[in-house]
């Protein structure tokens, strides 16, 4: 699941775009296997905290890596910003691996009285049950593979591709 979000988002505004996300497939919290965001992102407490509620890894990748993936739903600002026209979707596509498809596509965050701090998608490995079905923003393949860390450890990884999202 690619995750992305503005400076200081509350925890609680993630876990619920996560929660309502992932109740759109029928799926709990426990389908996670892992959340995935751009680089620079991967300290932001409200995106940290989820993965540790969750108690899987949060995944980083260089928004260079994040650029070269084909998405449905680019961000002029993101692209501006963060130097690559997707966080959530491209993320979820390179932790989901080579040929990944999205489930759900983008999805932003809904608080009360302000504008959405956070984003959210999901993608599934290639030949899992479930690829290939429409988000509420579309589907994209994914391609471009770059180098993930862990967050809070520095090394490589990759989401672990147990059948969850």
């Amino acid at each position: 699941m690619g995750v992305g979000g503005c400076r200081d988002v509350p925890l609680a505004e993630v876990l619920e775009l996560v929660t309502d996300t992932l109740a759109l497939l029928g799926h709990t919290p426990a389908a996670v296997t892992a959340l995935a965001t751009v680089d620079v992102k991967a300290a932001e407490p409200g995106l940290a905290g989820v993965a540790r509620q969750l108690g899987v890894p949060l995944l980083s990748y260089a928004a260079e890596a994040l650029a070269a993936v084909r998405v449905p739903a680019p961000s002029r600002f993101a692209r501006d910003v963060m130097g690559t026209p997707s966080v959530a979707e491209a993320a979820a596509l390179l932790a989901a691996g080579p040929g990944a498809e999205l489930v759900v596509g983008k999805r932003k965050s809904a608080p009360h009285g302000r504008p959405p701090g956070a984003t959210c998608a999901i993608a599934a490995a290639a030949g899992r049950e479930g690829a290939g079905t429409t988000g509420p923003e579309g589907t994209a393949t994914g391609g471009a593979e770059g180098p993930a860390t862990t967050a809070g450890t520095g090394t490589g990884g990759a989401a672990p591709s147990t059948g969850g999202v």
